[in-house]
């Protein structure tokens, strides 16, 4: 039987805040699980119903609607239920890469109880553009070390994806400045996550 809504955890940041480094430590550890919808994407099977049909939008050069991504996310969700990898009695949902913009998030209202949003920022922007050069270089990127796209890829999350921090209440948002050691940083988040999982979970 799996649960009417999961309850999660949501990071939100721009390009090169960390949100997939934060997600895989907090996967690390007991009671959490890092759900990457970004990882699911890029290894669906073009076979699959849910491959197919990324597949169908993607040749017709269409954007793939808000709806259907979900669809493919709850697919993957029950299917790591399924797998015994994700305990939604046991385990606090760390959302990376879904909602990707207001829509979507208004959408995932009805599939998940949102008990806190990360927001991973930078006083100094320029830090997170000099953290996505260096990976860019450093993974043999070249076109992702551009400045033109690096910038480019700001503005999109601003128009974007970060409205959707005006969909979730103040009182849930915890704003965690992401420039700094991910030590460090994960410190801080287990800070804000650690209370609500353990009142939720009853730890």
């Amino acid at each position: 039987m799996v649960a009417e809504r999961f309850r999660s955890v949501v990071l939100v940041g721009a390009p090169g805040a960390g949100k997939g480094t934060q997600g895989k430590l907090l996967g690390q550890r007991s009671g959490y699980f890092h759900h990457s919808s970004g990882e699911v994407f890029r290894n669906l099977n073009p076979k699959s119903k849910a491959g197919s049909i990324f597949t169908e939008y993607s040749h017709r050069g269409e954007l793939v609607p808000d709806r259907v991504t979900i669809d493919v996310w709850r697919e993957d969700i029950e299917r790591k239920i399924d797998e015994g990898v994700y305990d939604p009695a046991r385990d606090l949902l760390v959302l990376d890469g879904i909602p990707r913009n207001a829509n979507q998030a208004t959408l995932m209202d009805a599939e998940v109880e949102v008990l806190r949003v990360i927001h991973l920022h930078a006083t100094d922007e320029e830090k997170f553009i000099e953290r996505l050069r260096q990976r860019a270089l450093k993974e043999n990127r070249a076109d992702d070390a551009k400045e033109e796209v690096i910038r480019r890829r700001f503005e999109v999350y601003r128009e974007e994806t970060r409205p959707i921090l005006e969909h979730y209440p103040p009182s849930l948002i915890a704003d965690v400045e992401a420039v700094g050691t991910r030590e460090g940083v994960l410190e801080t988040v287990l800070g804000e996550l650690e209370p609500i999982r353990q009142r939720e979970f009853c730890v």
